[in-house]
């Protein structure tokens, strides 16, 4: 399992792979995997990467590590896209040396960002 995860450039090192199944990071079909499980065609995997959650198919089996787009040819990406980034206020910036806000200030600036009170 890990080696299979490593091979297509999921994490970084191997050692990493094997951190994260020990951790409980990686399921097959839904069942926490241990480094040494047997991957076989056809088994999903989640996987919590440091690049996020990733769910991959297996579609061929490969033992060692290649370029990523022979690895590519090995599974199915079936993440799901990330969701769109909220649109937030400005910042409020206030002058320097004008000292600390005062409470009126301070409910100002909770109206223009929507928390009113």
């Amino acid at each position: 399992m890990d080696s299979w995860v490593w091979a297509i450039r999921l994490f970084s090192t191997r050692s990493a792979a094997t951190k994260a199944c020990k951790a409980g990071h990686i399921k097959i079909n839904g069942v926490t995997a241990k480094p040494a499980q047997p991957v076989r065609i056809g088994d999903a995997i989640r996987a919590v990467t440091p690049g996020g959650e990733r769910i991959v198919v297996v579609t061929g089996l490969i033992d060692k590590r290649t370029s990523a787009p022979i690895a590519a040819e090995h599974y199915d990406d079936q993440t799901p896209a990330p969701p769109a980034k909220t649109e937030r206020p400005a910042p409020i910036v206030r002058d320097p040396g004008s000292g600390r806000p005062t409470k009126r200030d301070r409910r100002l600036v909770d109206r223009l960002r929507g928390r009113e009170t």
